[in-house]
């Protein structure tokens, strides 16, 4: 039987400023890296609609 999923915790101080400004300002990427994502993402799209 699954574990219940615990309430997600709440960011205060250094921790909280932190990730306001990594989600403000995302990390840059390149065409490269985007279509490596990509196509990786549909090869396991693929796989997992084959899989029955």
């Amino acid at each position: 039987m699954a574990r219940p999923i615990r309430e997600t915790p709440v960011l205060f101080g250094k921790d909280a400023r932190l990730f306001e400004e990594r989600m403000k300002n995302p990390r840059k990427v390149s065409k490269a890296e985007r279509e490596r994502v990509k196509k990786n993402y549909e090869l396991v799209m693929k796989a997992a609609t084959n899989f029955k």
